[in-house]
């Protein structure tokens, strides 16, 4: 970057992690290191395969924005993964103050007297990175085992051999069980909780047992009431019944 850049760009060339039907992006960072506003512009010889957001903005005095480049998935995959492609960033000073809305094309048009900067770069595919292949615990293979170095001073490598196969057995019986302690733990959540529901179940059923209980007795204590009185109003008519009669049968005897 020389003193008369307005915008520092890094990097210089975009480089995606290639990948059929995914789209990729990546980032790139503009820089302003002087005192004044800059306006910029991003355009692309394909603008239909990839989206720059923002596309336009203003760099602050002092300050960093970032823009980001998405290209769209891809259902074919260049020869050799080369491309083309190339970015052109454009830059302009601007009036302190001015934000990105109020940014227009003919702010980048050299015609009219605009010192315009640009900026080109440059775009790349890469292999997206391999994960690593799995290793088996205490494998011997790929690897050469440390001597021993034995009391007679001879240097022997079985022993080291079978240290590395006692050391690799615990490692191995490890991963074995530790899937079946999670598993247990898993089973024992799942019975914790079907013990836990039953026991809501019955404590609601007899909750209920004990409201139709409750229910039931008082109708009883009415009925027995009832009874009560019905029986005990039947010997009171017989008295007053015959103490009627006995006060008639004693008028008529006096008037006889």
């Amino acid at each position: 970057m020389s003193n008369e850049d307005l915008l520092q760009i890094e990097p210089q060339e975009l480089q995606f992690p290639f990948e059929l039907r995914k789209q990729i992006s990546c980032s790139m960072q503009l820089t302003n290191k002087s005192d004044n506003y800059v306006a910029f512009k991003v355009k692309t010889t394909n603008p239909k395969k990839y989206c720059v957001r923002p596309n336009t903005g203003v760099v602050l005095p002092h300050s960093t924005s970032d823009v980001i480049v998405t290209m769209q998935a891809q259902k074919e995959a260049p020869a050799d993964l080369q491309c083309k492609d190339k970015f052109l960033v454009q830059s302009v000073l601007s009036s302190p103050g001015v934000a990105a809305k109020d940014i227009t094309p003919n702010m980048f048009n050299r015609e009219e007297g605009h010192n315009v900067e640009e900026s080109k770069l440059r775009v790349s595919y890469v292999a997206p990175p391999q994960p690593p292949s799995p290793v088996r615990e205490g494998s011997e293979e790929g690897s050469s085992p440390r001597a021993s170095v034995s009391d007679n001073g001879t240097i022997s490598t079985s022993e080291f051999s079978t240290g590395t196969r006692t050391i690799a057995e615990p490692q191995s019986l490890r991963s074995n069980i530790e899937p079946k302690v999670l598993r247990s733990n898993a089973e024992s959540q799942d019975n914790s909780l079907e013990v836990n529901a039953l026991i809501s179940k019955l404590t609601e059923e007899k909750n209920s047992a004990v409201q139709q209980k409750n229910k039931l007795q008082h109708e009883l204590d009415l009925l027995r009431s009832e009874s009560s009185r019905r029986r005990g109003g039947i010997p009171f008519m017989y008295v007053v019944i015959v103490g009627l009669l006995g006060l008639l049968l004693g008028y008529l005897l006096k008037r006889t």
